[in-house]
């Protein structure tokens, strides 16, 4: 009912800058939050930034200064910009969206499919 669509990521130096965006579709009533994932080979999947309906925002205490989570509500699309790249960026990135699909619906949990960021000289 509701799909999540990526675009952006590949290959930046150190210090380079990326977006990557995530548009909803599908059968969508009203979204709770949008949010940005990460996770590398190997290691546990961790969350990156939040953006509430509210507008609130929150970042993990690595990418705070470097990272902006933004949306376009029009669009159902969520935005990360990047910059101040570091190897240790270097994962799949994954959106994620809190949604009701209609008004008689609970909130249910989607994902997208992941894009890959890599940050190497």
């Amino acid at each position: 009912q509701v799909q999540l669509v990526e675009s952006g990521g590949g290959l930046v130096q150190p210090g380079g800058s990326l977006s990557v965006s995530c548009a909803a579709s599908g059968s969508i009533f009203s979204i709770a939050a949008m949010a940005w994932y990460r996770q590398a080979p190997g290691k546990e999947r961790e969350s990156v930034a939040i953006i509430r309906n509210s507008g609130s925002t929150d970042y993990a205490d690595s990418v705070k200064g470097r990272f902006t989570i933004s949306r376009d509500n029009a669009k159902n699309t969520v935005y990360l910009q990047m910059n101040s790249l570091k190897p240790e960026d270097t994962a799949v990135y994954y959106c994620k969206c809190d949604a009701r699909a209609n008004s008689w619906s609970g909130y249910s949990q989607y994902w997208g499919q992941g894009t890959q960021v890599t940050v190497s000289s």
